[in-house]
């Protein structure tokens, strides 16, 4: 689906926007990318975040420790 989306760039974008286009990069390429590029950065991070509270979350450790006992009976060596 395509969108046009209109935003008032501040300084600081201003600057960013003329570093991503000046190797000739369209603007809307170079939004494009940087959306893309921000939204997994994010993703990254969220799960991150999810993965370092289950490490930290004993009950889930005590879990996972139980998952490896019970799956060691099954080893065929």
């Amino acid at each position: 689906m395509a969108a046009t989306i209109t935003f008032r760039p501040d300084d600081e974008a201003r600057l960013a926007l003329d570093e991503l286009t000046s190797d000739g990069t369209p603007v809307s390429r170079a939004v494009r990318d940087a959306l893309v590029e921000a939204a997994a950065k994010h993703a990254k991070s969220r799960l991150q975040a999810e993965a370092e509270a289950l490490a930290a979350d004993p009950d889930d450790r005590a879990e996972a420790a139980q998952v490896l006992r019970d799956m060691e009976s099954l080893r065929a060596w």
